[in-house]
């Protein structure tokens, strides 16, 4: 069985035969994944009245624990975009009355993204769900090389620089 990034190689390798296009396959086939991933995971939020950016911002919230909060400081480390984008996310968030900015009585120039009980109720609705649609995902893999896919991609990260430090 052969993918489409296959028929790519493939044409590479008869025009230009002295170049090694090996690595290719990997970079395309991961970029032609996260293209479907991201389509399957786009139309499984909307059906929850969700976007991707929206579910990851309330899963950091949820995941930090209780009391469900975070400086928008720390969840601009936890995602890849610029402070400018966190804070749109923030607003429009705050607009749907999922996430509230509470000043923080430690230090009051800082505010901390608190889940509202309605965050916190949709993201604890749609995460288990959500984690079923993603094991459905990877039915093509056994559990096994779902893990070795993972070490893989894993060493990857970490080769170029994506650390939990």
């Amino acid at each position: 069985m052969t993918d489409a990034v296959d028929g790519i190689l493939a044409q590479w390798r008869r025009e230009r035969p002295d170049v090694d296009v090996a690595p290719m396959g990997v970079i395309g086939r991961i970029s032609r994944l996260q293209m479907l991933l991201n389509r399957e995971l786009r139309e499984f939020f909307a059906g929850h009245g969700l976007e991707n950016w929206e579910f990851d911002v309330l899963a950091t919230l949820r995941r930090s624990g209780a009391p469900y909060e975070l400086t928008a400081g720390a969840l601009l480390r936890t995602s890849m975009v610029t402070s400018g984008a966190i804070t749109n996310r923030i607003d429009r968030l705050e607009a749907r009355g999922l996430v509230e900015r509470v000043r923080d009585a430690g230090d009051r120039r800082s505010v901390r993204i608190r889940l509202t009980g309605a965050g916190l109720a949709l993201v604890d609705e749609v995460v288990g769900l959500h984690a079923r649609n993603e094991a459905r995902l990877l039915a093509g893999l056994d559990p096994a090389e779902r893990d070795r896919l993972a070490d893989t991609l894993r060493t990857l990260l970490e080769s170029l620089g994506d650390t939990a430090d």
